[in-house]
């Protein structure tokens, strides 16, 4: 079904979107690769009415003098914490929990600094409740984006900017002939030339 957000058709889109440069991605899970590197890129984008984010809420499981805690695999930017946040205590009260940690991303793990403290999760709470910024999911056995329908454009528009910068990557001297996903205008240029325009007009669009 055109426009719609399921993967076949995204895919097939994408495909049509490259014309003769399609043809450099020979297995249909290279037009997967790209979708996914568009979709962790928004995901990992703001925008100033926020439509171009995915925020999900996690529960880390404090344990006293523990800095170090698995991150959710689709994990981008930590946005807040609740940790904390509805008590209200100033430093000479009994329970005044202290300095809270700050919390820093690491591969695939979030540390918190400096690590909690006994003391602090008795008055806390051992559940550590917070927002962050999520790739969206393009890949994987649900055939249904995550992404919002109306951000299609968007993904398609990252996606082809992306097939520019593989087809760089590899050293193709020919140029080629990409269709806007939006417009239907058509561009011609080398795929470094079209990777940097194309990426330009995408943060353009989602104010970045």
């Amino acid at each position: 079904m055109a426009g719609s957000m399921s993967l076949a058709d995204l895919r097939a889109d994408l495909q049509a979107s490259l014309h003769d440069s399609a043809a450099v991605f020979a297995d249909p899970e290279d037009f997967d690769r790209l979708l996914a590197a568009a979709g962790e890129d928004m995901g990992g984008s703001a925008s100033e009415s926020g439509s171009a984010t995915l925020t999900l809420a996690d529960t880390l499981d404090l344990v006293a003098g523990q800095s170090e805690y698995p991150a959710p695999a689709d994990f981008q930017r930590f946005k807040m914490g609740l940790w904390g946040t509805a008590t209200v205590t100033k430093p000479w009260d009994k329970n005044y929990p202290g300095r809270l940690p700050d919390v820093f991303h690491c591969g695939d793990v979030l540390v918190l600094s400096p690590a909690p403290t006994a003391q602090q999760i008795a008055i806390l709470g051992s559940e550590y409740r917070y927002f962050y910024f999520a790739s969206y999911v393009t890949t994987g056995p649900v055939d249904v984006t995550d992404i919002p329908p109306a951000n299609r454009s968007l993904l398609l528009l990252r996606a082809q900017a992306e097939a520019c910068r593989e087809m760089a990557l590899r050293n193709l001297a020919k140029p080629v002939t990409m269709r806007d996903g939006i417009s239907g205008q058509t561009r011609n240029g080398t795929p470094a030339s079209l990777y940097q325009s194309l990426l330009k007009e995408f943060y353009e669009r989602i104010g970045r």
